[in-house]
């Protein structure tokens, strides 16, 4: 039996290999799977081109998953140190991978990343479409904008970020209701910018079911945009956000009668308080799509530790609700990241994921604590370091401070409470 995409195959009742990739690697049935699928609940992005990629679930039933960001700029133009990026990437654990890129070879760039990455691939293609005009996006025309889109969808690319909320409709409602840092969405901004230059409607709203096609013909995953999202906590969940996640919800119907699966992107700053009302209310307006946020980031004031403050809010989302979490580094609203800053921005959103997912009772991460546990309970370091999420670090402790007794650790030597607990214990039980 022959199908479109992904959610097709799914509403049929047919088993694709990106489907087995999950079933052999989550805790999920098959028959949940493809459920969740159909009714759009759950996606796998898996472009046709994409000849490589194994099937990585986002939503319903699933594991919660991270995104890594990474690109090259005009003022740092170093495509060989973004490719470093995507190995160390992968290598890390990173279940998506963003090419962000607004210079350059971009095609190029895009066309190695496609080739030597397994993972789900996403990009901005009004990015690369601005590029064209060095920034100035309003001198593009819609065929040229919709071009760039399927030229990324040829390249490979599973999921695209599509700003399609941001409508003249949720342009009014921002003025009406004004913002201390207006639009924060770079990809939001551009077609603002468009919009207002040209004196017309946003044409990945107006032509949306000219981009269905693009996204059916490929198995294109749309990412609906966040144009609107908040840039700081005194913006948060106010009328524009709102306006626009409404809008989303209606555009994502469209979508699964054309069988194109959606993501719905979420917001960026959100005070803790707020974070369960956020991930409530995307699940209720788009109607269970998968969430995919950047963050939280939970507090404004801490700039250079922006993976902590957005952890905090993802573990928080993740546990409520949210289903994708892009991870932000410390280099966060200050420059572009090097290896050092990728790589604590994924372990924090690890830390972040793996966390909710316990909360939630996926059973292998239940597993996978309890089995650290048991390695700390037997104070057995090698099986500790093997258990832990980033094994480099530990190990390193470990050889920069080490014990008289190679049993225990320097922080308590030979006052261990888990070495003494249990020698009393065992004592006990032979009186």
């Amino acid at each position: 039996m022959e199908y479109s995409t992904q959610m097709d195959a799914a509403k049929k009742g047919i088993l694709t290999d990106q489907m087995q990739n999950v079933l052999d690697k989550e805790d999920i049935k098959k028959e949940e799977l493809l459920q969740n699928m159909a009714e759009g609940k759950l996606v796998i992005p898996a472009n046709k081109n994409h000849e490589n990629a194994k099937g990585v679930a986002v939503g319903k039933g699933a594991s919660t998953k991270i995104n890594v960001n990474l690109g090259v700029s005009e003022d740092c133009f170093n495509t060989d140190m973004e490719l470093k990026k995507v190995e160390e990437s992968l290598r890390l654990g990173t279940d998506a991978i963003m090419d962000l890129s607004t210079y350059g070879a971009t095609q190029e760039f895009r066309q190695k990343m496609v080739e030597t990455a397994p993972v789900m691939l996403g990009t901005v293609p009004m990015y690369d479409a601005a590029r064209k005009y060095e920034g100035e996006s309003y001198e593009l025309s819609v065929d040229e904008i919709f071009e760039v889109v399927e030229t990324h969808a040829q390249d490979g690319i599973d999921f695209m970020t599509i700003h399609a909320g941001v409508n003249q409709e949720s342009v009014d409602k921002m003025k009406k209701n004004p913002r201390q840092t207006d639009m924060v969405s770079r990809g939001g901004a551009l077609l603002l910018e468009w919009m207002k230059k040209n004196s017309a409607e946003n044409p990945f709203y107006e032509y949306f079911d000219r981009l269905l096609e693009i996204c059916q013909k490929y198995d294109i995953t749309l990412s609906l945009g966040d144009g609107m999202r908040p840039g700081c906590l005194e913006d948060s969940t106010d009328a524009p956000q709102i306006q626009e996640l409404i809008i989303l919800g209606e555009l994502t119907k469209r979508a699964w009668k054309q069988n194109v699966q959606v993501i719905i992107e979420g917001p960026g700053h959100v005070p803790i308080d707020e974070v369960i009302t956020n991930m409530q209310l995307e699940k209720k307006l788009c109607h269970g799509a998968p969430f995919y946020i950047l963050g939280p980031v939970v507090t404004d004031v801490a700039p250079g530790y922006d993976h902590i403050t957005s952890a905090i809010g993802g573990a928080i989302a993740a546990s409520n609700g949210a289903d994708f979490l892009c991870y932000v580094t410390p280099a966060e609203h200050l420059k572009l990241p090097d290896l050092d800053d990728m790589k604590e921005g994924i372990v924090a959103a690890r830390i972040a994921a793996h966390s909710a997912d316990v909360a939630q009772g996926i059973p292998s991460a239940v597993k996978w604590d309890q089995e650290m546990g048991q390695a700390r309970d037997n104070l057995d370091w090698e099986k500790m370091f093997e258990l832990a999420l980033d094994e480099e670090r530990p190990r390193e402790y470990r050889k920069s401070s080490n014990p008289i007794d190679e049993e225990v650790c320097t922080m308590c030597g030979k006052m261990c409470a888990l070495r003494k607990s249990r020698d009393s214990l065992k004592k006990e039980e032979t009186e």
